[in-house]
């Protein structure tokens, strides 16, 4: 299957925007009420700090992520650089989001998220989290934004998972364009490099590094700390504090570090990460484009912490 060329280029040296993207579901009450203010200064400030893409997703709090991420772009009088959202789940207040990924359900799913955000077209839409429906992803979900996609409705067709194989599956079954992979490639694990990346290396389809703290263990490894939403087991535990040690030993935060790392492989694009504040937005965006000593890279690799199979290519710069 012909595919095109990746179209998200990383920043270099003297450009604006970073290949980092905000994303959305914190201001959607992920993890706790946010203050409206508040979800629209993160989104300011994103915009403000070279963000280059906006993630949301109707799943986020009911709509909710989509109507804050659009009265934040009706605030600013702009657009933001790329915006991203997904279908796959019908939402209604009062009740869970349900499972549709008919193509009838792709259709309202993208009207209403269309009137939640203000916009007429999205950049990217993903199909989120088809774990059990992969096989009506693929016959009816992909090939409805597909043809979205030859109208000039949709710039782009990607499909969001936690899981590495079923995105290889949908990768190798359908026509994507996207591919977004939560925690799987990350300074922590890199597993999605055996089975996931090397394929959409080949196939010229950019991937989109989310989860790069793997729930918060990275940027807080500690007894309790979080790891795929649950508090992390002792090896897992104990692999990150040895992360940390290392990094220390270069005199670089290890949440610089899990900003980076996902980059050095050839198929990442972009990486993207939750933020609830404005706060959380500029120490992420300073920290992306803090310059790493390359020599960390090779330290990691000889304690066992980085895949050896994992290609390192030197780090693209991030400062502007």
């Amino acid at each position: 299957m012909a595919r095109r060329p990746a179209t998200m280029t990383t920043a270099t040296a003297g450009s604006g925007p970073l290949p980092l993207g905000l994303g959305c579901a914190p201001i959607g009450d992920l993890y706790g009420a946010v203050d409206p203010d508040i979800a629209v200064a993160t989104v300011h400030t994103a915009l403000a700090r070279g963000c280059r893409l906006l993630d949301t997703a109707p799943k986020y709090g009911n709509g909710l992520s989509e109507r804050r991420v659009g009265q934040a772009l009706a605030a600013a009088g702009t657009a933001a650089p790329q915006l991203a959202t997904k279908v796959g789940w019908s939402v209604a207040q009062g009740r869970d989001p349900q499972p549709d990924f008919s193509a009838d359900g792709v259709l309202r799913s993208l009207e209403d998220s269309m009137r939640r955000l203000g916009v007429d077209r999205f950049d990217i839409v993903h199909v989120h989290d088809p774990d059990d429906h992969l096989d009506q992803a693929v016959a009816e979900t992909v090939p409805t934004l597909v043809r979205l996609r030859d109208e000039g409705v949709v710039g782009a067709v990607g499909a969001g998972m936690n899981s590495d194989r079923a995105l290889a599956d949908l990768v190798r079954r359908t026509d994507l364009d996207r591919v977004l992979i939560a925690g799987r490639y990350t300074l922590l694990e890199q597993g999605a490099h055996h089975t996931l990346l090397p394929l959409c290396a080949e196939r010229g389809i950019g991937v989109i590094a989310a989860g790069v703290f793997n729930s918060g263990l990275l940027a807080d490894p500690r007894p309790g700390a979080p790891y795929d939403y649950r508090p992390a087991p002792p090896d897992v535990l104990r692999r990150a504090l040895r992360l940390k040690e290392i990094c220390a030993a270069h005199q670089v935060p290890l949440r610089a570090a899990a900003l980076h790392f996902p980059l050095t492989h050839p198929a990442v694009t972009t990486i993207l990460v939750g933020a609830a504040t404005p706060a959380e937005i500029t120490e992420n965006a300073a920290l992306a484009r803090t310059p790493l000593p390359p020599a960390l890279w090779s330290d990691l690799r000889e304690a066992g912490l980085i895949d050896p199979a994992v290609p390192l290519r030197e780090e693209r710069p991030w400062t502007s």
